[in-house]
């Protein structure tokens, strides 16, 4: 099994910036995928971003590229979100996920709230 733990989320205004970490423990050798998605109030869950964890390589949804980054750090099984130019459409709550050929494994989630 693989845990995923999320920080870093909380309130900011629309414009600003939050980071968001995802500590993954346990089987992380099962871990070739992370990514970040979130589910607003009344919406789906979508996807946000993911990153290879060997290659490092990099895919975002529209809706975030040139505002969002994501990155990993191998040495502490963390993967991060940088959000910036936050806006209120941003609000939801976010979660990282983790997996082999699909997300298997998830987060318990983290709010972000972006006020105007």
């Amino acid at each position: 099994q693989v845990q995923l733990v999320e920080s870093g989320g909380g309130l900011v205004q629309a414009g600003g910036s939050l980071r968001l970490a995802c500590a993954a423990s346990g089987r992380t050798s099962r871990i070739i995928t992370l990514g970040w998605f979130r589910q607003a109030p009344g919406k789906e869950r979508e996807f946000v971003a993911r990153i290879r964890w060997g290659s490092g390589s990099t895919y975002y949804a529209d809706p975030v590229k040139g505002r969002f980054t994501i990155s990993r750090d191998n040495m502490k099984n963390t993967v991060y979100l940088q959000m910036n130019s936050l806006q209120p459409e941003d609000t939801a709550v976010y979660y990282c996920a983790a997996g082999f050929a699909s997300f298997d494994y998830w987060g318990q989630g983290t709010q972000v709230t972006v006020s105007s």
